[in-house]
């Protein structure tokens, strides 16, 4: 494959209005695309809305379809509405539990101690700072937090000023 079929991050972003025009239901998903997962995130979501029971299904839905059968879900309750202790999607039961990890990170466990760390994109981010934080956690060498990517994106996007090296440095 030439450089020029490479895609280049700022072409693998999703469009702006991606989040606006999807349907409820559909999960916007990015995973990290190698399996070395050195980086401290697996991925990222960004949900709709804070209604678990509405986002959950189709996230779990996407990730069985790239990780096999998903058994738990640790999530932060002080930032989802109405946290169920399980949930049944697509004929598979599903535990979560609410964890202690931030309303910025969900995690996921596939099997016995085989868990994933996606960073979670606040439903009210503009499409701009979203997609920017998608990108950032999905990359292999990341090794920045969740809120910090979040806090970076975020200020960046809005015009708070260029986002600090030490937090994103360049590939």
């Amino acid at each position: 494959m030439a450089d020029s079929d490479i895609p280049h991050p700022s072409s693998l972003l999703l469009p702006d209005e991606i989040h606006q025009a999807v349907k409820p239901g559909t999960a916007l998903l990015r995973l990290e695309t190698t399996r070395s997962r050195e980086g401290l995130l697996d991925g990222a979501w960004w949900p709709r809305t804070r209604d678990i029971e509405t986002e959950l299904p189709a996230l779990i839905t996407a990730l069985t379809g790239h990780l096999g059968p998903i058994e738990r879900i640790g999530l932060d309750a002080t930032a989802w509405h109405n946290i169920p202790t399980r949930l049944v999607v697509d004929d598979q039961v599903v535990h979560l539990d609410s964890d202690p990890v931030g309303d910025d990170t969900v995690l996921i466990t596939r099997g016995h101690n085989d868990h994933f760390a996606l960073l979670v994109v606040p439903p009210d981010t503009t499409a701009d700072a979203g997609h920017e934080a998608m990108a950032h956690a999905v990359r292999a060498d990341n090794v920045t937090q969740a809120a910090q990517i979040l806090i970076a994106t975020t200020t960046e996007c809005t015009g708070g000023g260029p986002t600090d090296p030490a937090v994103f440095p360049k590939p």
